[in-house]
């Protein structure tokens, strides 16, 4: 019968245990010492190590050659049983489809019980975040005071859906997603194990369509040792079975994009449409392809604009992820990246005050007197704001995003979910709830911005000062705090230093 390879190559020692080197090193010093705790919390994306090191401790807390020990014999009634999957007192519970309170009641019940043939019980909860509330008190009462024949595994992907009250009280290891070294590694001892010749750059395409997680980069790779049955893997061959787009077509797209030729874009999608290729996808990938130039100081544009493109492509997609026809969504992301130049350019009228006070400031000989002078002039030819009061803007708000409509497209867009909120010391204030804060984000850039105030001048007959709020459920103004550096350091999972 045949196995697939990540139960064929699932860890059996800590030292197979693809990266997590601290925490692996944290638990064998519990298990040498035998200071185990009562109950872990391992939280984490999937596939990164989380069940099989539950497992690998029950292996050393039950090992009968070894005794309590880090390093497991795998060779014993006990190791092996476990290895199988079949050892009596290693007991998983699914909690996705075990999550109500009989459930949890029953394993009250049951955990009294001394272990049959091992030296502990050990209960893995998978998914564990899937509890019901009623399920979560029954096992809270149970972490408070278990038996000592008895260890509690909790692993969950989503942490914060989990009582404080049940982290309070287990010893918790947040699992990170393998990176790309620990993830080539483990790929090229499994190649070698089954007598595969593999290059690296397949190996860092399967890397990176599994998002992190060993077991999803094996599942991949065991796909593609399939459809290359005898043959060598190289990277041609791994982009033809996987799907990915060939890096000529996202070169060529850069390209277009670095042009800012609209028309050749649109053709250019329509013919990936035409050709049957995901656009969302190579959108997608058009954006990590990016990230990798900028990471390779190969980029045609500024790092500015670079992480400038990939946001704006990750927000669009969000905004249209409903969208069947993804044409459209292509069609979006390609105005807003080509138009990028035109956002980085100051396109709005600028005080004639402050543009005469920053001139001054770099006329190093002129006289105080003559300064003063010049205020005086600015002072007199200042653009006067114009006294409208809110309920002129409500009434007026229907044309004012029709006549916006028609200087740009998009604009309807945007104030389509905008709502005019007050007028508070002359400063005319446009409020987004917090689902729309891309069309607020938006209308801030100097591109849009320009071309509504000019809207609300003509309107108004005067110059109009905006300010763009994000609004809660109460339609109260609240403070605006992801700015673009969070953004930037949460793309590339990064941190500030």
């Amino acid at each position: 019968m045949h196995i697939t390879l990540y139960r064929k190559y699932r860890p059996s020692t800590f030292e197979e245990v693809a990266g997590e080197t601290d925490i692996i090193k944290t638990i064998k010093n519990s298990l040498k010492g035998n200071k185990m705790a009562h109950a872990y919390l391992f939280t984490g994306p999937r596939g990164v190590g989380k069940t099989t090191t539950a497992r690998l401790i029950a292996k050393g807390l039950n090992c009968i050659e070894n005794g309590v020990t880090d390093t497991p014999c795998n060779r014993c009634e006990n190791c092996i049983d476990i290895s199988k999957n079949k050892f009596i007192d290693l007991i998983e519970i699914d909690a996705a489809s075990n999550r109500g309170i009989d459930e949890i009641r029953s394993l009250k019940d049951k955990i009294n019980y001394q272990p049959s043939k091992g030296r502990k019980k050990v209960y893995i909860i998978d998914e564990v975040h899937m509890l019901t509330k009623e399920a979560f008190n029954a096992l809270l009462k149970t972490l408070e005071e278990p038996p000592s024949h008895v260890i509690f595994i909790l692993a969950t992907t989503e942490p914060d859906k989990i009582l404080e009250t049940i982290i309070s009280r287990c010893q918790r290891y947040d699992f990170k997603p393998i990176n790309l070294k620990e993830s080539v590694a483990h790929l090229l001892m499994i190649a070698k194990s089954e007598g595969i010749e593999v290059d690296d750059s397949s190996l860092r395409l399967i890397y990176e369509k599994s998002g992190g997680s060993m077991r999803d980069a094996i599942s991949i790779f065991e796909k593609v040792i399939s459809s290359c049955y005898d043959e060598d893997i190289t990277l041609e061959k791994t982009e033809k079975i996987l799907g990915v787009i060939p890096e000529k077509k996202l070169s060529e797209f850069l390209e277009i994009v670095s042009k800012n030729n609209v028309v050749s874009g649109i053709t250019f999608l329509d013919n990936l449409w035409n050709d049957s290729i995901n656009v969302e996808e190579f959108l997608k990938s058009f954006a990590y392809y990016l990230k990798e130039l900028i990471i390779k100081k190969k980029s045609p544009f500024n790092i500015t604009k670079s992480i400038a493109i990939i946001e704006d492509i990750f927000e669009v997609m969000g905004k249209f992820r409903y969208e069947e026809d993804k044409r459209i969504l292509g069609y979006v992301i390609l105005h807003k990246i080509t138009e990028f130049e035109e956002d980085i350019k100051v396109t709005y009228e600028q005080p004639i005050k402050e543009k005469i006070v920053e001139k001054i400031i770099y006329v190093e000989k002129e006289s105080s007197e003559e300064i003063s002078e010049k205020l005086k002039e600015v002072s007199k030819v200042k653009e006067k704001i114009v006294d409208i009061t809110i309920e002129d803007v409500r009434a007026n708000w229907n044309d004012i995003v029709n006549e916006a409509k028609k200087r740009k497209m998009p604009l309807i867009s945007f104030l389509s979910t905008a709502t005019p909120t007050k007028i508070e010391d002359k400063i005319l204030h446009i409020g987004f709830y917090a689902e729309n804060r891309f069309h607020k984000e938006s209308m801030e850039k100097p591109y849009y911005n320009d071309i509504f105030l000019g809207v609300l001048k003509d309107k108004f007959k005067g110059k109009v000062i905006v300010k763009y709020d994000l609004l809660n459920e109460k339609n109260k103004i609240v403070e605006d705090k992801t700015d673009f550096v969070e953004r930037v350091v949460d793309f590339f999972d990064g941190e500030l230093i």
